[in-house]
């Protein structure tokens, strides 16, 4: 599919610097709490970077099947071009302490890419490093999942977490309900708002349509693949 007019109608660009402000708000607020200073972070089908941009650490890795994510990335930000699941295999094993997608998964073609992305992300995963899910839950939003026209994958909290644990990982944490099915809106909403929101957990089971999920590489996972081998 060509996403270049999908995209430029469903985010012109007066909403880029508000989505901008909002990203900042959510990795600060919420998201950074799961990444350390010296962490390697990878993002996935990184699209603006407006995650990758705001998220301090060590190392930024951006990945998008589509050039213009150059054009979104911030200073610092590495950003590699290509289909996922061809990038990540050119990626050694256990070199990075975090893979972070959101919007992403619901993208991809069937539930065996789905599976073999998060894999991927297991083996290139350190022992203990950390996955980071955000994405529409449609066990909530089953009314609004389908009227974008890129979503192929329905995913619940249930089967995404059921995905998740297949591939090895460890749920730490999962949030159903997080944040609002988009935040595209054709009124700009202020940064204290969304502070606003993410402060109030029952505002979030209210209005969020979108999960969180935060998985963990078990630690003993190296030792257990040496033990394997030998």
């Amino acid at each position: 599919m060509n996403t270049d007019n999908l995209y430029e109608h469903r985010f012109p660009a007066h909403v880029h610097a508000q989505r901008a402000r909002l990203w900042q708000v959510l990795c600060r607020r919420v998201l950074q709490r799961f990444i350390r200073p010296d962490d390697v972070v990878i993002d996935l089908g990184a699209g603006m970077c407006e995650f990758i941009n705001h998220v301090q650490c060590k190392r930024k890795i951006a990945i998008d099947a589509h050039p213009r994510a150059r054009s979104f990335a911030a200073p610092g930000v590495h950003v590699i071009v290509g289909e996922v699941l061809q990038v990540l295999d050119r990626i050694g094993d256990a070199v990075t302490d975090v893979v972070f997608c959101s919007n992403f998964l619901e993208h991809l073609p069937d539930k065996k890419h789905v599976s073999r992305v998060l894999a991927e992300a297991y083996r290139i995963l350190v022992p203990g490093g950390r996955l980071l899910v955000i994405q529409p839950n449609i066990r909530v939003a089953y009314r609004e999942y389908w009227d974008f026209f890129d979503h192929y994958i329905p995913l619940s909290d249930r089967s995404l977490r059921e995905a998740v644990e297949a591939a090895g990982f460890d749920v730490i944490l999962l949030k159903p309900r997080f944040l609002p099915f988009t935040t595209v809106t054709r009124w700009p909403k202020p940064a204290w708002l969304f502070h606003l929101y993410l402060s109030l957990p029952p505002l979030q089971w209210l209005l969020g349509k979108q999960l969180l999920l935060v998985a963990a590489k078990p630690a003993q996972a190296e030792a257990a693949t040496a033990e394997t081998a030998a």
